[in-house]
């Protein structure tokens, strides 16, 4: 792709998401696992595993109603991922997904070292589907960075779908994001990635978007 100087773009991460009106894989781990939702009981020890998380920052994401699930393995907890449900922060992109009340939107998922390369992260995301399911959830989302290929796989293992790819640009001194759809994706789809990661913010920089990527 030809960049004017004033331009500099990248691939800020990749959207997936899953539609719960379709049948999706059960996976099972390569190492005896337990799944469950974790309760704020549990959340002690939650950050004793979770790297610059406080306790009271985790007591915040339970209170505002967010989950928690985990994987157990060797009588450890050894993978754990949070879901939300009107709302949450990306924080490294200064975006905020918003989400319609049949959606939700599962983030800061985390093997722990030596429980890796055993499909617990695909089977994690496998369980949190199932149990959004029995909920009447329509459609989950998740995000992942562009360089986390083994993410990108356990995501693409548990059946959900490469949508769109979130670029950074910085034109002149401003930075701005937007999404841009993968091949084969519906542009119904493609809006509604739009909407939830960008809030309609990327009307405004389609112009942009046409021009970088034709090098003007």
């Amino acid at each position: 792709m030809m960049v004017s100087a004033d331009h500099d773009t990248r691939r800020g991460g990749t959207i997936w998401t899953l539609s719960l009106v379709e049948s999706t894989p059960q996976i099972t781990p390569q190492m005896p696992a337990v799944f469950h939702r974790l309760e704020l009981q549990g959340a002690s020890e939650l950050a004793g595993v979770m790297e610059g998380d406080t306790l009271p920052e985790i007591h915040k994401r339970f209170e505002k109603g967010s989950r928690c699930y985990v994987a157990r393995a060797e009588g450890k907890l050894a993978a754990y991922g949070w879901v939300s449900f009107r709302e949450e922060s990306i924080g490294e992109l200064s975006l905020r997904v918003r989400l319609l009340p049949a959606e939700a939107y599962i983030w800061n998922c985390v093997t722990l070292p030596g429980f890796r390369q055993h499909y617990l992260y695909s089977a994690l995301l496998a369980f949190i589907v199932s149990e959004l399911r029995t909920e009447d959830f329509s459609r989950i989302w998740i995000g992942a960075d562009l360089e986390n290929i083994p993410s990108q796989r356990g995501i693409a293992r548990a059946g959900f779908v490469h949508v769109a790819d979130l670029i950074v640009a910085r034109v002149l001194a401003l930075r701005q994001v937007w999404v841009q759809g993968q091949p084969n994706i519906s542009d119904d789809l493609i809006a509604e990635a739009r909407r939830v990661f960008l809030n309609d913010r990327d009307k405004v920089w389609s112009n942009l978007s046409a021009s970088i990527q034709s090098g003007k």
